[in-house]
């Protein structure tokens, strides 16, 4: 009795960006992308037309991912100039748990905008499962689907010191990852927005009690423990009141965790899971990853 009521519990609870479900992953299946004309729920509901980005500009393409077999077809978005790829530094945006890249839309025209329009590009996939993408999401293939786009960039021009990976809750396992055990490239730096610190600890700050996480779900994902092995520049923001994926045993843990060559904190007060660039101010922060990005 006592399982089914916290399995209930989670059920009822975890709604933000990361779920608990028996697959661990919120998907949600389309036959088209929107974008600016998207009518759903989409996060920066209020980004103002400054951040636009211009139709020539917005790329949508699909790719090939294979993961150890597991062949997907994965939809991506590239924001800028792709003739500049091979001049430019890309930020590859990995995005959250729910839905698909229409919800995060405005997420990545604002970093669009870091450090003046364009003057970086912006990459972003939907993970095998979400959206248009193909097949059944899986840790493992996270990383994959991730690690195919920035192929693709590598294929256009792109080298690693001009590459820099953005994990945003359930987009930082892949980000840590493959910040950690490099593939087609090795990023010069990265950046994680309220990172979660394992599956463990997700299970037990839901449940209020310590289960271990296998009672609940497969996933292993523990990215306090993967960041111990990344080397390059790190920051983190998180938000203060973040109810969903707490900043002290998640966002603090990863934080602490680092021990690589350079590290920046941005905690942001009154700020909760999903809307951070929204209470730092925009200006403040695409100044905040300009800064970052540029350094």
């Amino acid at each position: 009795m006592k399982r089914i009521i916290i399995v209930a519990f989670l059920a009822t609870t975890l709604q933000a960006c990361l779920r608990l479900d028996s697959q661990f992953f919120n998907v949600q299946e389309i036959s088209s992308y929107a974008l600016d004309d998207y009518t759903g729920e989409r996060e920066l509901q209020d980004l103002p037309a400054a951040y636009d980005v211009a139709p020539e500009n917005i790329h949508l393409f699909s790719l090939k991912s294979d993961d150890d077999g597991d062949v997907q077809t994965i939809y991506a978005i590239y924001l800028g100039d792709t003739a500049r790829i091979a001049t430019d530094t890309v930020i590859v945006y990995c995005h959250g748990n729910k839905h698909h890249m229409d919800l995060y839309w405005n997420r990545a025209k604002l970093l669009a905008h870091v450090g003046g329009e364009h003057r970086y590009g912006v990459l972003m996939m939907d993970y095998r499962g979400y959206g248009m993408s193909t097949g059944t999401t899986t840790e493992s293939g996270l990383s994959a689907d991730v690690n195919t786009c920035m192929q693709w960039l590598k294929d256009h021009g792109l080298t690693g010191d001009r590459t820099v990976l953005y994990g945003y809750s359930l987009g930082s396992a892949p980000a840590t990852a493959l910040a950690a055990e490099p593939r087609a490239l090795r990023p010069a730096k990265l950046l994680l927005e309220a990172p979660f610190a394992s599956a463990e600890v997700m299970v037990q700050d839901a449940a209020l009690a310590a289960l271990p996480a296998s009672y609940f779900t497969d996933v292993r994902v523990d990215n306090a423990e993967k960041i111990q092995q990344v080397e390059q520049p790190f920051c983190w923001i998180h938000g203060v009141n973040d109810d969903f994926l707490r900043i002290d045993t998640h966002g603090e843990v990863v934080y602490n965790h680092y021990l690589g060559s350079y590290k920046e904190a941005h905690r942001i007060p009154e700020a909760v899971h999903n809307n951070v660039p929204a209470v730092m101010g925009y200006e403040e922060y695409v100044r905040v990853v300009g800064e970052f990005v540029g350094r």
